[in-house]
């Protein structure tokens, strides 16, 4: 598994346990809205808003403040108009960072990612200066069986299954997520993930003088509250994960 979608995962499991629940509660309510607002409020037909109900589910989000949210993006009742900003930087390393924020103030999130970075050895780059590095797909992080898990993601229409360490990482396109989803679901077999993310075509082995940093500025991103996803392309292994805690 590449290092950022295992330090996602992590992240993910400890959002939902933690005293930040509140806030990861509002950056989700966030995306749902957004991707209601243009998408339409079906998730039926609209898959960014599918993936962003979905995500909400899995971190045990009320239903209630699932529906208010999507409400709020279809225009069913007043709420706060959010856009969608991205930033483009790099962490220690050479590490390549993505970040996608929404937000109300594109004043306020300028400075708050750029103060970010500054304070944790990053630097903002230009506009397209890593973008190009990342492809959205739809992602499926499994367990099972190698032969279950292929035969019924590629029949689902995954464009690629990859080994992680008993687990396995389905690609497809993120139109074909639910699909491949409930191909995988039919099949019995187990998923932690499944999400429309930003992949990156090459990563950067981060050893432990650097992982700190790049963890650390990571972090700092991802705890604003305008930030949605901090995508990054760096490959940290489980020995230096274990020493840099």
């Amino acid at each position: 598994m590449s290092g950022h979608s295992k330090w996602s995962t992590i992240k993910r499991k400890k959002g939902a346990k933690d005293a930040a629940r509140g806030k990861l509660f509002a950056k989700l309510s966030r995306a749902i809205e957004v991707a209601a607002r243009e998408g339409g409020g079906d998730p039926a037909s609209n898959y960014t808003l599918a993936g962003a109900i979905e995500k909400a589910k899995q971190a045990s989000m009320p239903n209630d403040n699932i529906d208010r949210a999507v409400k709020r993006g279809s225009g069913d009742s007043d709420g706060v108009q959010y856009e969608e900003v991205w930033y483009e930087g790099y962490a220690p390393g050479g590490v390549a960072l993505f970040v996608q924020c929404l937000t109300d103030n594109r004043n306020r999130v300028a400075s708050d990612v750029r103060a970010a970075m500054t304070r944790n050895e990053g630097s903002l780059g230009e506009p397209g200066s890593v973008g190009y590095l990342f492809e959205q797909k739809g992602y499926i992080l499994a367990s099972g069986a190698e032969d279950a898990v292929m035969e019924a993601a590629l029949d689902g229409g995954a464009e690629d299954v990859r080994g992680a360490q008993g687990q396995w990482e389905v690609i497809c396109a993120p139109g074909d997520l639910r699909q491949v989803r409930r191909a995988l679901e039919a099949a019995g077999i187990d998923f932690d993930t499944a999400e429309v993310t930003q992949l990156p075509a090459t990563t950067v082995s981060v050893e432990a003088e650097h992982a700190r940093k790049v963890l650390r500025l990571v972090d700092a991103l991802d705890d604003l509250d305008d930030v949605q996803q901090v995508y990054s392309n760096f490959d940290i292994s489980d020995e230096v994960m274990a020493e840099v805690g």
